[in-house]
């Protein structure tokens, strides 16, 4: 529940699906994920975006092993304790995968609360204490039943009260909703989508497509040179495979100043996703 809770973090559940599969078989347990070194989790974090997830997971594994017996805590406190787990987290594990009373308020819920108690069309962009404060009070004070409230205005929010094509015919509390009732004022404020093409964002993405292809340490030159052709070898001596040509080649093919690799390159070094050894780049121990 933990892995599928940080993955789901700002990635629609269709791209996390294969990926948290692929991580239950291979780590069935905190202690199988902590055994390996933490650029395993990187590499298998594939393309789901935002990596420092992937190393957030690993200390929290770790950390599970070390001082938890190798079982998740299953209170809200104790989950908080762990390295990387934040109180959105915490509340929803607490709640989904042990049924305790937790406030989870996700994107959905904000939504569905915003238009039936507020009447707005839309939650305000960022979430506020009296959103949490409604939430909370909103929730029932038994543990498993608060548990299926949570699950089922979640629900809600992502079948039926949809941000732009709500389903007010098939809503089960449309008779409640102060937004339907208001005659479905329009929202106060245009949610705009985050660019991707030519952003940092982007860049680091693509150097860590790299790292992820190869277990060998790339000369730093290589993330801006050319890319070198079938059958020539790495500036090292150490033989390309086809893999690693392809991630080379999706980087240049950006054409991304040479100040912003170098950026990019940096942050992934501060952020300990990449590591410096023998003169090139790789995913950390």
């Amino acid at each position: 529940m933990l892995v599928s809770e940080v993955m789901l973090q700002q990635t629609p559940v269709t791209r996390v699906l294969p990926i948290w599969q692929e991580w239950m078989d291979r780590w069935p347990t905190p202690a199988a994920l902590a055994a390996e070194p933490a650029g395993e989790a990187v590499r298998a974090w594939g393309r789901l975006g935002y990596p420092r997830r992937a190393l957030r997971l690993y200390a929290a594994a770790a950390a599970i092993t070390a001082d938890h017996d190798g079982v998740v805590p299953d209170s809200f406190d104790g989950l908080l304790t762990l390295p990387g787990v934040g109180t959105y987290t915490a509340a929803a594990v607490a709640a989904f995968a042990y049924g305790r009373r937790a406030t989870v308020v996700d994107t959905n819920i904000r939504r569905v609360q915003a238009r039936v108690i507020s009447g707005s069309a839309l939650p305000a962009p960022t979430l506020s204490a009296a959103e949490m404060r409604l939430a909370a009070a909103l929730l029932p004070e038994e543990g498993a039943q608060s548990a299926k409230w949570n699950a089922a205005v979640m629900e809600l929010g992502a079948l039926v009260c949809t941000a732009r094509a709500p389903k007010c015919g098939n809503c089960p509390i449309r008779s409640e909703c102060a937004w339907l009732a208001a005659g479905q004022p329009a929202p106060s404020y245009v949610a705009k989508g985050q660019p991707w093409a030519g952003t940092d964002r982007q860049v680091r993405g693509a150097v860590m497509g790299v790292l992820r292809a190869t277990r060998m340490p790339i000369q730093r030159e290589l993330f801006f040179a050319p890319v070198p052709e079938l059958g020539d070898d790495g500036l090292d001596g150490t033989t390309f495979s086809e893999s690693l040509r392809s991630q080379l080649r999706r980087l240049h093919s950006l054409m991304a100043p040479e100040s912003q690799l170098e950026r990019a390159i940096e942050g992934l070094l501060q952020d300990g996703l990449a590591q410096s050894r023998e003169g090139g780049l790789l995913l950390p121990d």
